[in-house]
């Protein structure tokens, strides 16, 4: 039996700047399209560094979780995009305080450019 797939649309997240939904729910996972740093009510770029960028990826990602009726604590894993990654230990900090005692897996992928002059993008998968 085929699971029928469910585009999901955050209200509290940025709009998206491509033909790309801000997530599909499927089965037991919510797979979340990038995040750039964006703020939802401008749509603008914020944070002047890779670390304060990547809250703003994390608070993002935190508004499709919520549209799906998950959160991101319930992530199983997470991939960061950086266009430098002399800037992991300022990310990884950021990123170690949206997560407890059991954060997910990750995956960490120097890129050379990212949407819209971005430092940081970071997707993920979650459980519902």
């Amino acid at each position: 039996m085929a699971q029928e797939r469910e585009i999901i649309d955050a209200t509290g997240a940025p709009p998206a700047i491509g033909p790309y939904s801000h997530a599909v729910r499927v089965g037991g996972l919510l797979f979340c399209s990038g995040q750039i740093p964006l703020d939802p009510a401008t749509g603008e770029l914020v944070g002047e560094t890779a670390a304060e960028q990547a809250g703003r990826c994390l608070e993002n990602l935190q508004a499709v979780c919520a549209a799906a009726a998950t959160s991101l604590e319930r992530a199983v894993r997470l991939t960061i995009y950086m266009t430098d990654l002399g800037e992991f230990a300022t990310v990884n900090e950021v990123y170690g305080s949206f997560f407890g005692e059991q954060p997910p897996a990750r995956v960490t992928v120097g890129v050379a450019q990212l949407p819209k002059g971005a430092y940081v993008e970071i997707d993920a998968v979650v459980a519902l």
